[in-house]
C-alpha cells in the first residue's frame, strides 16, 4: 500500500513501541487488502495520524482494556457523541494500541462515510467498515472484534442539555451477539460531549448522504480529555436461550447492555476532575 517513501514517513511518525505494535497488528492480518479494503499498512498510517490527537489533544486515558477478549468474535458497544465522530477514532485507536494480544478493531461507520473523498478510503484502510448487516456478520464469522455505537447518529447529534444520557439504543448488536455467541463489552467514553457542542442541524442538507449538516459552536474540537471505560464482557448467549430474533428478547438484552454502558458513563463522570483533566 502506497510508496516506499510514504511508508518510511509513516514509520518515522511512530515511536518505537508503536512501530512494534503496528508490526504485531500486521502479523495478525492476511497479506494485501481484506474484503473491506483494510490493509495492515493502513492501520499503521492510522496510528501515525491519530497519534497527536490521542496523545496530545484528547490525552486519552482508558481503563479495563483487559476485559476485551483476546481472541474470537466480540462486540464493543459504546456511547456516541460530540457532533463529529472523533470519539469513534479515539476508541478505535485505543483498541489498536492497547489490546493484548494486539487486535485490529473493525469499527462500524455510518453508510455515508465511505462516500467521503479520501477520508472514506483512509478509514477503510485502517479497519473501518460500512455499517451494513452483512458486513457485521462477516466480521464476527471471521472471529474479529466489532465496534458498534448503538445510538447511531442520534447519539452524536443529541442536544448539549442531554449530554451523557443515552438515546434510543438499537438492538442489532445484541441480535448479532446471540447469533454468533459473541460477548458484548459495554464501553463508555467520557469527554466527547463537551468537545464541540452543536448550535443547530440543517436537516435539509445531506452532504454525501449524511442525515444532516451539523453547525458546531467551535470550528475545531476543544482539547477536552477523553476517558474510556471498558466493562466486563456480557455473555448474552448464555442468558438467553430463545429465538435470537424474538423482539422481546432483543429489547431486554439491549436494555441490559444500555444499562451497563450508562453505569460506566456515570462512574466516569464521578471520577473525572474536570472537562480538561
Amino acid at each position: 500500500m502506497g510508496t516506499p517513501l510514504r511508508a518510511r514517513l509513516t514509520r518515522a511518525l511512530l515511536t518505537e513501541p508503536l512501530r512494534a505494535r503496528a508490526d504485531a497488528l500486521a502479523a495478525a492480518r492476511p497479506e494485501g487488502y481484506d474484503s473491506f479494503g483494510g490493509h495492515a499498512r493502513g492501520t499503521e498510517l492510522g496510528l501515525a495520524l491519530t497519534r497527536p490527537l490521542y496523545e496530545a489533544w484528547f490525552r486519552v486515558e482508558s481503563r479495563g482494556v483487559e476485559h476485551v477478549p483476546a481472541e474470537g468474535p466480540a462486540i464493543i458497544a459504546c456511547n456516541h457523541s460530540g457532533t463529529l465522530p472523533f470519539d469513534a477514532f479515539m476508541l478505535h485507536t485505543d483498541l489498536a494500541r492497547r489490546t493484548d494480544p494486539p487486535r485490529t478493531p473493525r469499527t462500524v461507520m455510518d453508510r455515508f462515510v465511505p462516500r467521503l473523498p479520501f477520508f472514506g478510503t483512509l478509514v477503510a484502510r485502517a479497519g473501518g467498515i460500512a455499517g451494513t448487516r452483512r458486513n457485521c456478520e462477516h466480521v464476527l464469522e471471521e472471529g474479529q472484534l466489532l465496534v458498534v455505537f448503538p445510538e447511531g447518529t442520534a447519539g452524536i447529534g443529541k442536544p448539549f442539555r442531554d449530554r451523557y444520557r443515552l438515546t434510543d439504543w438499537r438492538v442489532g448488536h445484541v441480535e448479532l451477539a446471540l447469533r454468533y455467541r459473541a460477548p458484548v463489552v459495554p464501553t463508555a467514553l467520557v469527554g466527547a460531549e463537551e468537545q464541540m457542542p452543536t448550535l443547530t442541524k440543517l436537516e435539509r442538507f445531506h452532504p454525501f448522504g449524511a442525515p444532516y449538516l451539523p453547525i458546531p459552536a467551535t470550528p475545531f474540537p476543544l482539547p477536552v480529555r477523553y476517558h474510556i471505560r471498558y466493562g466486563a464482557p456480557m455473555a448474552l448467549h448464555e442468558a438467553y436461550d430463545g429465538d435470537p430474533r424474538d423482539p422481546e428478547v432483543l429489547a431486554d438484552a439491549a436494555a441490559r447492555v444500555k444499562e451497563r454502558v450508562q453505569a460506566l458513563l456515570d462512574e466516569g463522570l464521578r471520577e473525572r476532575r474536570g472537562i480538561f483533566r
